[in-house]
């Protein structure tokens, strides 16, 4: 399968532009698969690792050790490994019989799934995750998620509830989201035309991440966006990681500006 190439995205992804994470700094990148061994050398670098190989599939789950310490984010992963988990067994399940019922031949399913660490700032944690899997056909599928922890008031926020409202984050990075992602599509496209994926989309389709290049506050946000969104499947995922601008801080929740600076 293709998760580890995706998972190795989603840690680049914020790194391109000199914020983190899968799109932040080089130093960021490098010092966060190891990021929650700072907080304790007691803990392990990976507090969750589940692998699981049956005739009919297999199934991968990781989570760092930074979102094993807070209880909440642990409680919400735990319970999305478990969904997939009994999904990939139910869907493989019934392929299975399926494919005896038929007579035709059956491959295993497959599903796997691994987050990291985007930014682990002092009120907030921000992770991303990729997955890939397989249930029949011509090929995969692929995507990503993303968790974003407000550690002060101890829940999840989706990013867009960090601003004035969904529209007012569009209309702050929309313009910079589309010209960075028109500009890969045609480095991509080599000057071919395409009847279909040539409209921008949406940004707030896309998989959205807060990240930060000094650890401190959010300086950078990342769209990471699946096959079949902005382009076809051949050409894979995007990513795109715009800087916070004195425009997208003007957007943001009084109660939250504290949390983001405008990139250096």
């Amino acid at each position: 399968m293709a998760q580890k190439t995706l998972l190795e995205l989603a840690a680049m992804a914020l790194c391109a532009c000199g914020g983190e994470t899968p799109a932040a700094d080089k130093a960021e990148r490098e010092a966060r698969p190891a990021a929650s061994a700072t907080a304790s050398a007691a803990v392990p670098v990976t507090a969750r690792e589940e692998s699981v190989t049956t005739d009919s599939y297999s199934f991968s789950y990781s989570y760092p050790a930074v979102a094993g310490a807070i209880p909440g984010v642990q409680a919400a992963l735990d319970a999305d490994l478990a969904k997939l988990k009994a999904r990939v067994a139910r869907s493989a399940a019934e392929g299975k019989k399926l494919a005896k019922k038929e007579g035709y031949g059956f491959n295993g399913y497959e599903l796997g799934k691994g987050w990291e660490v985007v930014t682990d700032l002092p009120a907030w944690l921000s992770l991303s995750a990729a997955y890939s899997g397989y249930e029949g056909g011509a090929h995969g599928y692929s995507g990503f998620d993303a968790l974003l922890w407000d550690k002060r008031a101890g829940r999840r926020r989706e990013p867009t509830d960090l601003f004035l409202s969904k529209q007012a984050f569009v209309d702050a990075v929309q313009a910079d989201f589309c010209k960075a992602l028109n500009k890969e599509r045609a480095a991509r496209r080599e000057g071919e035309q395409m009847e279909l994926f040539e409209d921008c989309i949406d940004p707030t389709e896309a998989v959205i991440i807060l990240g930060s290049s000094n650890r401190r506050v959010f300086d950078r946000i990342g769209f990471l966006i699946a096959p079949y969104l902005a382009g076809p499947y051949v050409e894979g995922d995007y990513e795109v990681t715009l800087p916070v601008t004195p425009a997208v801080l003007a957007k943001v929740k009084p109660q939250y500006r504290s949390s983001f600076a405008a990139a250096d």
